[in-house]
């Protein structure tokens, strides 16, 4: 079983782009982020006669997170990360596809950091630590999947030095990331590529893609039982080098399931 997330940047402009990459590449699920488009404005026709279907929240003009998914049924859809009622922004989506709780994140920015917008993206990173020890409670193989805006070390940047004061790279960012795999997630790249230069993310300026100055800030962290399922895991780096693609290139992970 094939997994993949994928920061599209728009859904209505990589519209293209997101269904060459859908028929070359297959992915039994598809998470998604940064949708950009309101729920109606969500292209369910396209997606299902790329023999998907989908569920998936909205925000005109921000976030928005979607589940595609390829021969399966979608069960127990919660929209919406548990915590907070006011919280308005389209970020979290969990549901349960062939026996596997997936959650679909599209973690905040948190920039300028210090700031509102910083003290935000620690208090949905509170909200979630919550909410990934519950699932650690399921007797399911529990996968989480998405953009956290996160760079968990100097590894996972090129020029690190260069992000030492950023949202996605401060000391407490990166706690966060840990407190999460010391509650019991894997990180699945790393986990099968210890020493390897990964990237996800390629700034559209300064030719970064063709210097490969890229950041690794999209992720899955796996509960054990899902780790005992992990045969593969990478990048499908050449995405970024189509034409209109995101900054983002998506990440697969293969499952025995």
């Amino acid at each position: 079983m094939k997994i993949a997330t994928y920061n599209v940047n728009g859904i209505s402009s990589r519209l293209p782009v997101l269904l060459r990459w859908l028929a070359k590449e297959q992915p039994d699920v598809a998470c998604l982020q940064e949708l950009k488009a309101p729920d109606e404005k969500f292209p369910l026709m396209d997606i299902q006669l790329a023999g998907y279907e989908a569920v998936w929240i909205g925000q005109k003009s921000w976030n928005g997170v979607a589940l595609l998914v390829k021969g399966y049924e979608i069960t127990n859809v919660v929209k919406g990360l548990p915590g907070d009622p006011a919280d308005e922004q389209s970020r979290y989506l969990e549901a349960t596809v062939n026996g596997i709780r997936i959650c679909c994140l599209y973690l905040p920015n948190g920039n300028p950091a210090q700031g509102p917008k910083f003290d935000y993206k620690l208090a949905w990173f509170k909200r979630f630590h919550y909410r990934a020890k519950e699932l650690l409670q399921l007797k399911l193989p529990v996968v989480l999947a998405g953009d956290f805006n996160v760079i968990p070390a100097e590894a996972d940047a090129y020029k690190p030095e260069r992000w030492v004061n950023d949202a996605l790279f401060r000391p407490e960012t990166r706690a966060a990331f840990e407190a999460l795999k010391a509650f019991g997630y894997t990180d699945a790249l790393r986990h099968l590529n210890p020493d390897a230069v990964i990237y996800t993310y390629w700034d559209y300026f300064r030719d970064a893609y063709n210097r490969n100055a890229g950041l690794r800030i999209d992720h899955f962290l796996l509960n054990d039982s899902a780790l005992s399922l992990l045969q593969s895991a990478g990048v499908h780096t050449q995405v970024r080098g189509w034409e209109k693609t995101s900054d983002h290139a998506p990440v697969w992970i293969t499952l025995q399931a």
